[in-house]
């Protein structure tokens, strides 16, 4: 490989047609402004299906990686392996969902980035176990049940941590996170994204610096994380990557909007200036 620098793209059966060709556009109509190597990660999908997409993919220029494991262990497993193939490469992983939102996407997260670092291109404060509801009296006992569990598994909010749609980091610093972790479920890749022991949490531990970067080029450290209006902000985002949930939140008419800024950042302490 000719640079260290790696991008990581997921696409797995689950996956369309639509949503890889909607990341080949971005990508190619959205300099990067770094050198870099782009790899695409395909999960759970046979050659077949491959080819079958060959007139989008014939568009890049990339490494193809097949994920051979042939149980759903969701982004993380993939992740896993890959970094351990890549250990010394500074590693930007993007979801299936994901795809460049602004120019100079990759030269804007490198500018921050050195060794032991940690950055993502949104944060969150929102805990699993403060948003949980009781949707239905009649699961009222099956809901404190979950929310016992929970009191284990997540921190009460502000709960914070970086959204894992996208995050910049050494192959080899996140192996050492993830390589005794085993994703089964769902439930456990939100515990890799925000539980009590998430990857955040880990590298806080270890004292590394942990930024999220907005598309205008700017580092926000844990306390400012709200500001750089990448997620779940009033204004429309700011996001050097778009991914689902970005575009889930700005798709909400205004009520739902602020329950889910609430959810997210609290009671809106950090929009007063707005």
């Amino acid at each position: 490989m000719l640079s260290k620098n790696l991008v990581v793209y997921l696409f797995t059966r689950y996956d369309n047609e639509k949503t890889l060709d909607r990341f080949v556009s971005n990508y190619l109509s959205k300099p990067s402004g770094a050198a870099h190597e782009l790899l695409i990660c395909f999960k759970l999908i046979d050659k077949k299906k491959i080819l079958s997409m060959s007139y989008i993919l014939k568009k890049i220029k990339y490494i193809e990686y097949f994920d051979t494991c042939k149980i759903n262990d969701y982004d993380f497993g993939s992740y896993k392996r890959i970094s351990k193939r890549y250990p010394d490469h500074n590693i930007l992983f993007l979801n299936s969902h994901s795809y460049p939102n602004t120019i100079f996407w990759l030269k804007k997260l490198l500018k921050f980035y050195k060794k032991n670092t940690l950055i993502g291109t949104s944060g969150s404060y929102e805990s699993l176990l403060t948003s949980i509801k009781l949707k239905k009296f009649y699961k009222f006992f099956s809901f404190i049940k979950k929310k016992n569990e929970y009191k284990k598994k997540f921190f009460p909010f502000p709960n914070p941590h970086i959204r894992t749609a996208n995050f910049l980091i050494k192959g080899s610093d996140f192996y050492d996170y993830i390589k005794d972790k085993s994703i089964k479920n769902k439930e456990d890749a939100w515990l890799i994204e925000s539980g009590k022991n998430n990857l955040t949490n880990y590298f806080k531990k270890k004292n590394f610096n942990i930024y999220v970067v907005n598309s205008d080029g700017n580092k926000f450290d844990e306390n400012n994380w709200g500001s750089s209006e990448t997620y779940n902000y009033f204004k429309k985002s700011k996001s050097i990557i778009s991914d689902k949930h970005v575009r889930k939140y700005e798709a909400l008419n205004e009520e739902d909007k602020m329950i889910s800024r609430e959810k997210v950042w609290g009671n809106g302490h950090l929009y007063q200036n707005i």
